[in-house]
């Protein structure tokens, strides 16, 4: 049997916590506390180290499901959670201000871990605002030379957050 490693990532409130619940074969350990500073205004607790959770695949194989915190004070667990990761899922709210500037950001910081692995990612919260839409974001997304999956997500389905890391785990291998 083998493991694996996936991260997931993104602004506070994009849905980590809740797409690695939907995934998850037990029960996620988080460690949320509560929220005491600007992020109080969107959610009453926040996660300040990491989230977790496992998937067994059909193979027998098992996948981690690693969830670093959306606050940038945090962003120290951000290195230590992408070792040995194969590739990051990128988690990004469509109701946020500036949701292309929380895309710039989160490209920009995981630029190296990007670059040896790979990338998807998801926007949430369409059903509430959907513009900027998907096409937008591809279109950003080809602003940093990058061809890869962007995909709409309700990180409450399982069935989208798996497609998600489907799209993820094709473009690691696509054959």
């Amino acid at each position: 049997m083998s493991t694996y490693k996936v991260i997931f990532t993104g602004p506070v409130g994009a849905g980590k916590t809740t797409a690695i619940a939907s995934l998850s074969d037990k029960p996620p350990i988080s460690t949320n506390e509560a929220a005491s500073d600007m992020t109080a205004n969107r959610k009453s607790e926040t996660t300040v180290a990491m989230d977790y959770g496992i998937l067994y695949l059909d193979s027998g194989d098992a996948l981690h499901l690693y969830g670093t915190p959306g606050q940038e004070r945090f962003d120290f667990m951000w290195d230590i959670l992408t070792k040995g990761g194969l590739g990051l899922m990128l988690l990004l709210d469509n109701r946020r201000k500036n949701p292309f500037g929380d895309l710039q950001f989160y490209l920009d910081a995981f630029s190296d871990f990007i670059k040896e692995t790979g990338i998807v990612i998801g926007i949430t919260g369409m059903d509430i605002k959907p513009q900027p839409c998907r096409e937008e974001y591809c279109a950003e997304v080809e602003k940093h030379g990058l061809n890869i999956p962007v995909l709409e997500v309700d990180a409450r389905n399982k069935s989208d957050v798996s497609t998600m890391l489907e799209a993820l785990l094709f473009s690691l291998n696509p054959t």
